[in-house]
């Protein structure tokens, strides 16, 4: 008898009721809050819209009673694209990723309106106005209305279908982000093994309906140290049939990530592995956009610039800039900008704080007592790395990208993790938004590579948009390498 064969029969058994097998109703309650505030978010972010668009000076829009057909079309279109389909699927619920759908609802949603409000009456409606704005106005809504569905609603009980270490790296990984709304509630795998929590061994695989029934589990993360093989196979299929959400932890995705192409090979699913790096084009194209954003910020932040240049020169003695080595792009090395914010002997006082290092082998050193009172605060914004615009100008770095090191760090990286040279360092990057300070070095590099092997505009433009209120949101000053 297979696993699920057996684990199955427990099913059936009276310990474990058939009919108590299914979704919880804490899992519909979180399903219906969210449900209801996408929806919410979708007919006030039509409304606004429409409001914003009849106002507009060049506007020659009447009001119609058909107006109020306008939001449940909406609806439908979104429906129709499964706008409200991936939430109770996912534990991340991001707004940003399903941008890119958003654009093309509200593309839709606007030529329709034109041409139906060109058989209603005369007069047009304007329909690159209210794409531009309607889609403003979802991915504002939506946001909030996501938010807003977090932290009315309990958070999602999980179990993991894994060894101990992967268990923990699960449950590091959604204690890290409070925006997640998930708690590890223990694992089912093999025996109590080496850095297990007490009694969070919750019992074996073929114990899984009754362990679910039991913990009141409502989603299965299935973190197995094989990739293939029947008896995962099985384990997935037992999970689903559980009535809970599942998700896959595969290993294979670390070195894929989610550059890949589903492929159908006479009916045998196949995954298409795009190759590492940028092509030229895409080269070319990410430094086109490093150039115009980065001139258009660099325009818009010159007053920000002059100010903090100021504040530093009239509080402390030294330097407004600060220049260190960092090795960049192909391993080249370069002299990367940022504002000073520690005292000009920081170097030759760092033996002082050896043991306050709190990520050897790097050195992190929190609150810092180097850094000079301006400092701290332009550390805590990030507005020291500013000057670094000039760097991304000159091609040595890119707006978003990889960490850069300085030389002492890059001797720890060989092999694979230096495929992260690849393309130039980034001012921002995708471990800064995950709280650069906070990922340990294994992580790192694999995110790195991850960019590297996933790369696209969409994924800059997503960076750049979380790291504005991850910076706006930060609380205590973030690592940044010392000044030295």
């Amino acid at each position: 008898m297979s696993l699920t064969d057996r684990a199955l029969a427990a099913v059936g058994a009276e310990e474990v009721p058939l009919e108590e097998i299914g979704p919880s109703l804490r899992t519909r309650r979180r399903d219906r809050v969210g449900l209801l505030a996408l929806l919410t978010a979708d007919v006030l972010a039509v409304a606004v819209a429409w409001v914003i668009v009849l106002v507009l000076p060049f506007s020659d829009l009447v009001y119609s009673t058909w107006i109020w057909a306008y939001p449940p079309l909406f609806i439908l279109l979104a429906k129709a694209a499964g706008l409200y389909d991936r939430d109770p699927l996912v534990i991340h619920k991001t707004t940003l990723d399903e941008a890119p759908a958003l654009v093309s609802v509200a593309a839709i949603y606007a030529l329709t309106i034109e041409g139906a409000q060109a058989v209603i009456y005369s007069g047009g409606s304007h329909p690159l106005p209210t794409w531009v704005i309607l889609t403003a106005a979802l991915i504002l809504f939506r946001g909030a209305a996501r938010f807003f569905a977090v932290r009315t609603t309990e958070p999602e009980r999980v179990l993991v279908i894994g060894d101990a270490v992967m268990t923990a790296l699960v449950r590091r990984k959604l204690n890290d982000n409070p925006a997640l709304n998930a708690t590890i509630v223990g694992r089912v795998g093999a025996a109590q093994e080496h850095g297990d929590r007490p009694d969070k061994l919750l019992g074996g695989v073929d114990e899984l309906p009754a362990v679910i029934q039991r913990h009141r589990i409502e989603r299965v993360v299935v973190a197995p140290e094989q990739e293939v093989g029947d008896e995962v196979v099985d384990i997935i299929r037992l999970a689903t049939a559980c009535g809970v959400r599942v998700a896959v932890l595969p290993r294979m995705l670390e070195v894929m990530g989610t550059a890949v192409i589903f492929d159908d090979l006479g009916g045998q699913m196949l995954l298409e592995v795009r190759g590492f790096g940028l092509s030229p084009s895409s080269r070319v194209l990410k430094r086109s956009f490093d150039l115009i954003v980065g001139s258009i910020m660099s325009i818009l932040l010159a007053p920000v610039l002059l100010a903090i240049a100021l504040a530093i020169r009239l509080t402390s003695p030294g330097p407004i800039l600060f220049r260190q080595t960092r090795v960049g792009k192909n391993g080249r090395e370069f002299q990367m900008l940022k504002f000073r914010t520690m005292v000009t002997d920081a170097d030759q006082r760092k033996h002082e704080l050896l043991e306050l290092n709190a990520a050897a082998p790097m050195f992190k050193v929190p609150d810092d007592p180097r850094t000079t009172r301006v400092g701290r605060f332009l550390r805590r914004r990030s507005l020291d790395e500013l000057p670094q615009l000039l760097n991304v100008l000159r091609g040595d770095m890119s707006l978003v990208g990889p960490r850069p090191l300085i030389t002492e760090e890059d001797r720890l990286f060989s092999g694979w993790q230096r495929r992260r040279y690849h393309v130039a360092p980034g001012v921002t990057g995708p471990w800064q938004i995950l709280g650069s300070s906070r990922v340990p070095m294994s992580d790192m590099v694999t995110i790195d590579y991850l960019y590297c092997a996933n790369w696209s505009l969409w994924l800059d433009a997503k960076v750049l948009a979380r790291t504005i209120p991850y910076v706006l949101s930060r609380r205590s000053p973030e690592y940044v390498a010392p000044d030295r």
